[in-house]
């Protein structure tokens, strides 16, 4: 089976991906639209002649397309990879096949939705997503995710006589980089069904349309239509908005409605990453506070589920509790024996990896039976019907992926129970509670014990920062002291998380255990590049404060363009590592240079134009 590429249809609008593209080129900063889908394609010639290759915008926000079909002989097969030019690598291909697929047992008829990741071959680095870096800067951290693929499957298996296996079994995949789980959850439910019935030909239209959609700019409400090619009287339009790093935790930008009308259905998302975190937690609401400590600490954890749909959503709960502290370690939505780290992740020479696996398959409740927690669930019940709360076990107990729900583990937490939420989310469901409502409580409950968590360390870290006035103009930018753990429990007495939470427990054991994590690793390290930064940055202001007209009267030529080449590199520090310097900051400081140089002899001015100096 394949697919024809389609071709351009007239003149195409300038549109943000655009900007990007002409910016990177002239090395400017780019003028970035807001809203609006592109009217049409331009031909792919006229888009080479000005930087813009066809299917740049289908690639800023997908990888490709794929189809996935059961061949008698072969096994799972990729049957259709679109765009035709889209580069997978064989064991890319491998594990889109076997992860796209639920393992036999799971028994999945009818349709079912879920999604899985896995790393990207070494070497990767698609030449769009460097162009689409500026927009990549303003991302809240725990949505940057560079080194993994995502897969959104649709999937569906329906009894057909016809067929020699007496089953049809096919999945819809959308392969990108964005980890926006609820977003392409909405639009492959709108698009496979119809694909399943249309085939090529409407598959191909709905990739047109994700040609012409605007870039993925964060803070942007975007519009983004599809299917209304094909379906001719039926256009969907979504509208999203993508989080930023300055929103503040726990809000949403965007409400939520459907309008329906004659011509078109509206559907507007209030977030594009977030799963339904209660009915994910719900089994075991009960345990959430332990289950946020393992998490945090980066503790091995398997979650066992009847279904692919069950663990991908049950691992991104988890990965999202500790938001908007980023999970560091790896985590695989659904993870199978045929996936490439499968040997990686369950040897028994060597402790079991800081790593989150969702798995179905029953052959794992024997080979990941000496890892140290590991989640029981059984099918998670629609919005309104809570399932009987799991206990927590020994791990001796589970033997097969027949036991009964629960959580397995020896661990002991450090932090006593909250039973402040426990009474509040059994309360709603006392009330029959809308499961919405219940995340949003929960969420917020999460998001608030995170906070207490982390404030002290801010503020810890926050003093390990120079003062201004330690910084000089004529010297190299101050280091940031060290950070000292002792020193840093000190500080917990007087200024800990008691001051915003009510919890009591030993915090000092929990914050002992996080600073060995990988998630303080993570953390530590983003914000001390911040950090630094922020501190070349302020150099140089000191240096635009400065009178360097008045300066180089009192020093050599050679000296005078040794500072010309200095503040030149600070340009372009400033430039490749986006220091968070102003605008204005930047302006002043080509004028100082102009200045300068203005003020040298004829022949180095020459030199120094000649070089590109200026």
């Amino acid at each position: 089976m394949a697919l024809r590429g389609p071709a351009g249809s007239g003149p195409r609008s300038r549109g943000p991906l655009d900007e990007a593209v002409a910016a990177a080129v002239e090395n400017e900063p780019p003028a970035v639209v807001a809203t609006g889908a592109a009217p049409e394609e331009e031909e792919e010639e006229e888009g080479r002649g000005r930087g813009l290759l066809r299917w740049d915008g289908f690639s800023a926000w997908l990888h490709c397309v794929c189809v996935v079909g059961f061949d008698l002989e072969l096994g799972q097969a990729v049957e259709v990879i679109y765009p035709q030019h889209s580069k997978l690598t064989d064991k890319e291909k491998t594990n889109i096949c076997y992860l796209s697929f639920p393992d036999s047992n799971s028994g999945c008829l009818g349709d079912t939705q879920f999604c899985f990741r896995f790393r990207q071959s070494s070497g990767r680095r698609m030449s769009l997503h460097c162009l689409l870096d500026q927009f990549d800067r303003d991302l809240p951290v725990y949505l940057k995710d560079p080194a993994y693929f995502y897969g959104y499957v649709y999937f569906r298996q329906v009894r057909d006589k016809t067929l020699k296996r007496g089953y049809f079994q096919k999945s819809l995949v959308l392969i990108s980089k964005l980890p926006y789980t609820h977003f392409f959850h909405t639009v492959l439910k709108q698009i496979a069904p119809e694909y399943f019935e249309k085939n090529e030909s409407y598959l191909e239209a709905a990739c047109n349309d994700v040609d012409r959609w605007p870039a993925p700019v964060p803070g942007k409400t975007l519009h983004l239509p599809i299917m209304g090619v094909v379906m001719k009287f039926l256009l969907f339009l979504f509208k999203v908005r993508i989080p930023t790093c300055h929103d503040k935790p726990g809000t949403t930008q965007i409400g939520q409605l459907t309008q329906q009308a004659d011509t078109h259905i509206s559907v507007i998302l209030p977030t594009v990453h977030e799963v339904d975190l209660f009915r994910c937690f719900c089994p075991v609401f009960l345990h959430s506070q332990m289950l946020w400590e393992l998490v945090l600490l980066g503790e091995p954890l398997v979650v066992m589920a009847p279904s692919p749909s069950e663990s991908s959503e049950t691992v991104l709960a988890l990965v999202s509790c500790i938001s908007p502290l980023k999970y560091c370690s790896d985590f695989r939505p659904y993870f199978t024996i045929h996936d490439s780290e499968f040997k990686e992740y369950t040897t028994r020479t060597q402790a079991p990896p800081s790593v989150i696996l969702g798995v179905t398959n029953p052959f794992f409740a024997k080979t990941l039976q000496h890892w140290p927690h590991i989640i029981r669930i059984g099918d998670l019940k629609p919005a309104g019907e809570i399932p009987k709360q799991v206990k927590v076990k020994k791990l001796k107990n589970l033997k097969t992926l027949d036991s009964k729900p629960g959580v397995y583990t020896s661990y002991k937490p450090y932090l006593n129970r909250d039973e402040e939420i426990v009474k509040q989310l059994q309360k709603g469901v006392q009330q029959k509670r809308p499961s919405e409502a219940q995340s949003v409580i929960l969420r917020r409950y999460f998001l608030e014990l995170t906070q207490s968590f982390i404030i002290p360390l801010e503020r810890y870290v926050a003093s390990l920062m120079p003062l201004q006035k330690s910084i000089s103009p004529w010297k190299s930018p101050p280091q940031l002291r060290q950070f000292l753990p002792e020193e840093f429990m000190k500080t917990l007495e007087k200024t800990g998380p008691q001051l915003t939470s009510r919890i009591k427990g030993d915090w000092i054991g929990l914050y002992r255990h996080f600073l060995k994590s990988p998630n303080f690793d993570g953390w530590f390290r983003t914000r001390r590049k911040e950090m630094t930064q922020k501190l070349e940055a302020l150099h140089l202001e000191a240096l635009c404060k400065e009178d360097l007209l008045l300066w180089i009267q009192k020093h050599t030529e050679v000296e005078t363009v040794d500072l010309v080449l200095k503040l030149k590199n600070k340009l372009v520090q400033a430039d490749r590592e986006r220091l968070p310097v102003k605008p204005d900051t930047v302006e002043e400081l080509r004028t100082h240079i102009d200045a300068i140089i203005l003020a040298l002899p004829e022949d180095l001015q020459g030199i120094l134009l000649k070089t590109g100096m200026t």
